[in-house]
């Protein structure tokens, strides 16, 4: 149940919410709107954004510009590319060491990501630190696992404002 003395902290996993917009339905991701949606009148206390930055993509600057005026806080990385040509771009550790170390100033962890990479992190804040965790995602590109272990999932698909078709 959600109360206004809530302390909330949102953790944003931007490449499985870009893609899964861009892919599922050719559609960007309105970020203001979306903080709105989640906190749901509850207290802010942290909306913390996880990009990776490639040398080629044009539009990132702006991107990452927009992503800031919404009200989000940016962790940024280098797009890791390795000899053969593999290419790395992971913050689930970063974002699982921010969102524990943070736990303790807050009621509400809400993880957006569908990743079920991201359980065992969702198990231990809930058990382990005795928080509520809320996972945001669209749900046809979101691991069954994470919505069976969060305490509740939103469906960024059923917010009307939350996705802008191009």
């Amino acid at each position: 149940m959600k109360r206004r003395d809530q302390r909330v902290g949102i953790f944003i996993d931007i490449q499985n919410l870009y893609h899964s917009a861009k892919n599922l339905y050719h559609a960007r991701v309105n970020y203001k709107e979306l903080l709105k949606e989640l906190v749901s009148g509850r207290k802010l206390i942290t909306a913390i954004a996880y990009v990776v930055k490639s040398e080629t993509a044009e539009g990132e600057a702006a991107f990452f510009d927009a992503l800031i005026k919404s009200g989000l806080e940016l962790r940024s990385k280098d797009l890791q590319i390795f000899a053969g040509g593999m290419k790395k771009a992971d913050w689930d550790v970063g974002m699982a060491v921010d969102a524990i170390r943070m736990s303790n100033l807050l009621d509400v962890v809400i993880l957006v990501t569908g990743d079920g990479d991201f359980v065992p992190l969702v198990e231990y804040l809930k058990w382990g630190a005795g928080r509520t965790v809320e996972v945001a995602a669209f749900g046809r590109s979101t691991s069954a696992k994470i919505k069976e272990a969060a305490d509740e999932f939103v469906d960024l698909e059923k917010l009307p404002r939350v996705l802008l078709k191009k």
